[in-house]
């Protein structure tokens, strides 16, 4: 199976590049400008989503049994929203099978508990242009796979990891808020559960790839700093429903369908987490 990895070059995009390339399928993984670290087995090009005619070279030079697209363009409408599209398209047009990786911030929290069947109603701009991508992806590609995750976590590559320890050492300004819950998966699980949709072309739909556990921001990043050795003590605390910052307060993935169907289990966070772990 020839994979392609479109944003090869991020924290997702590197553990699912290298866990591929460890079992010895041919791997092509995508930056769009920060340079990629050397992985063995794995061959880079550099791709810009916004470039249909660059996407379409891209997949007929070599053209790919499956995409797995974890990009992360924030805010920015033309990156985030309009390019899974294009590459949905060109993945239609050479027939490889796409599996596009979604966030839960489609949902704006007044449900709290959301599955698969659930309906985007973002609140923040990167949420509505998350939603845009999912929509447009499965209008094009009605045989992909689009995967809402949450917070990813694993070592200070990790933005959430990398923020803890930040705040920890009073190296930055900011509050983990306390009224903000979402349900954290680790990196490890979130590329291995990903895989398994790449390697199965009928895994078509909406596939929920979250833990099990509802935190906080500031129970995680306690957990976090507990696992690394940190002062939890030293993180401040705070409510987003005081603050100026957007977004949607409770949102719960309910992936115990996609859970039931897949052989990676997806670990809570005070699992994987725990100071003992080797995760």
């Amino acid at each position: 199976m020839t994979i392609l990895i479109i944003g090869g070059s991020g924290f997702l995009g590197t553990e699912l590049a290298s866990r591929a390339a460890s079992s010895g399928e041919p791997v092509t993984a995508t930056f769009a400008t920060a340079t990629p670290g050397r992985i063995p087995g794995v061959s880079w090009q550099q791709l810009d989503l916004r470039d249909a005619d660059r996407i379409d070279a891209l997949l007929a030079a070599a053209p790919p049994r499956v995409i797995v697209n974890a990009t992360s363009g924030g805010a920015d409408w033309a990156i985030t929203a309009e390019g899974p599209i294009r590459l949905a398209q060109a993945a239609a047009r050479h027939g490889a099978h796409l599996v596009h990786v979604s966030s839960d911030a489609v949902f704006s929290g007044s449900r709290v508990h959301y599955d698969e069947s659930g309906l985007p109603d973002p609140v923040t701009p990167y949420g509505a242009a998350k939603a845009a991508a999912e929509t447009g992806v499965r209008l094009v590609h009605p045989a992909a796979a689009v995967a809402r995750t949450s917070l990813i976590i694993g070592d200070r590559r990790s933005e959430h990891v990398a923020l803890v320890h930040d705040l920890a050492a009073g190296a930055r300004d900011g509050v983990l808020f306390t009224d903000d819950i979402r349900c954290p998966v680790h990196v490890a699980d979130l590329a291995a559960a990903l895989l398994e949709l790449a390697a199965s072309p009928d895994a078509s739909g909406v596939h929920h790839l979250a833990g099990p556990d509802a935190v906080s921001r500031h129970e995680l990043g306690v957990l976090i700093a507990r696992r690394d050795g940190l002062d939890a003590a030293r993180l401040p605390s705070g409510l987003r429903a005081l603050s100026p910052s957007p977004g949607a307060l409770d949102v719960r993935l309910d992936g115990r369908t996609s859970q039931g169907k897949l052989r990676t289990r997806l670990r809570g966070a005070r699992e994987f987490l725990a100071p003992e772990s080797s995760g």
